[in-house]
């Protein structure tokens, strides 16, 4: 993790030295470490939220509540990531949240467990039958929470830092084919456990747009949120596998 990290950061930031690269890694492995320990108390911010994490935009909520139509929220994995569904689904709206399944089979049965309960009633587990449910959803009038800032399997190259990424490409498709809103959203921890997320305005994409274009858009919203605070994104995912 070590070498992914020094190298993950020196494609994002061209000119870092060794102890700014010490300072952003510490920062990380201290936000997963209060990110790990939050699941034991997410009863807790969901009693408490309005007074443990400050939400802004909260007029595109309501806009998105009053329309009935889903959209598409995007983000990736900031602060504590899996605050960003709870909240939506608090404030109202219909969501389905897509999910990777934890690689540890015992324990992604208890995490599947606390996150129903807690953070996104409608949980998607990203896999073969993935999209079929999705399409399904938004059918219903749910949207769809997904993270696009893991390397895939399936997916594009795209401009990411600079450098091609593999790169998801199913919200694309989803606004492409279902005329959805993207909405980006973001969260920050302030203090030890005090967030402020952010909702975005809602974006709607024209058709002349193709795939790759509204792909390679999302990369770029992406690059801004991770550079907003560097400290508290997960740099551990080998992002520029090739």
């Amino acid at each position: 993790s070590k070498r992914i990290i020094e190298k993950n950061l020196k494609v994002c930031f061209k000119k870092i030295d060794q102890k700014e690269i010490k300072r952003i890694s510490l920062g990380m492995w201290d936000n997963i470490g209060r990110t790990f320990s939050e699941y034991v108390f997410l009863n807790n911010f969901q009693k408490n939220h309005k007074n443990l994490i400050k939400l802004h935009g909260t007029e595109y909520l309501d806009e998105i509540k009053n329309s009935n139509k889903p959209v598409v929220f995007v983000s990736g994995h900031f602060a504590n990531f899996e605050l960003m569904a709870m909240m939506i689904e608090k404030y109202g709206i219909d969501l389905s949240a897509i999910y990777r399944p934890l690689n540890n089979i015992f324990l992604n049965k208890t995490m599947e467990k606390i996150r129903i309960k807690y953070i996104c009633k409608k949980q998607i587990k990203k896999g073969r039958s993935e999209t079929r449910e999705i399409i399904e959803n938004l059918k219903k009038g749910s949207s769809i929470a997904l993270m696009i800032d893991q390397r895939v399997r399936e997916g594009s190259k795209v401009n990411f830092f600079g450098s091609l990424a593999t790169t998801t490409t199913i919200p694309a498709q989803l606004v492409k084919k279902y005329k959805c809103d993207l909405v980006p959203i973001y969260i920050e921890r302030r203090s030890k456990f005090h967030f402020k997320m952010y909702v975005s305005k809602p974006i709607k994409v024209g058709e002349s747009k193709t795939i790759e274009e509204i792909t390679q858009f999302l990369n770029t919203v992406l690059e801004q949120m991770i550079v907003k605070n560097p400290l508290q994104w997960i740099w551990t995912h080998d992002r520029w596998k090739k």
